[in-house]
């Protein structure tokens, strides 16, 4: 079970971790990991409180994923639909208890495009908490 990770703002308007709290641990998955997931991996890496990694389901992905990073998240953030099922077809006992949520975002966008960082940021936002 997550708990909420509580935040104050500094001088910089930047968010930063309670001392003693733990990072959470955030898993963007897609069919390749080479636009969507992977955009989402480098656009939330560098926000405090959130530790991020992303990986694919197909054979051919730049980071397979695996029970293991599955086990390692504490959210999950899948791209469509048949992400969602294909994990819960392969990774069924690692997502006992896993918060898993669909963003539905189609496979249309290249590796940092504008659109696909808008769309990730307000999806995202939606489920945690982001700085302004």
């Amino acid at each position: 079970m997550i708990s909420f990770v509580s935040y104050i703002e500094d001088k910089s308007n930047s968010y930063i971790l309670f001392e003693g709290e733990s990072l959470i641990k955030l898993l963007f998955v897609c069919s390749r990991n080479k636009w969507r997931s992977l955009t989402a991996e480098t656009i939330f890496q560098g926000v405090n409180g959130y530790e991020v990694r992303s990986a694919g389901t197909e054979e051919q992905a730049r980071i397979k994923l695996t029970a293991g990073q599955i086990g390692w998240a504490d959210i999950i953030f899948a791209m469509e639909k048949k992400h969602v099922r294909r994990m819960q077809s392969k990774f069924s006992e690692e997502l006992s208890g896993k918060k898993l949520i669909c963003l539905h975002i189609p496979d249309e966008y290249q590796y940092m495009e504008e659109d696909l960082i808008d769309l990730l940021k307000s999806s995202v936002s939606s489920h945690i908490e982001l700085p302004d």
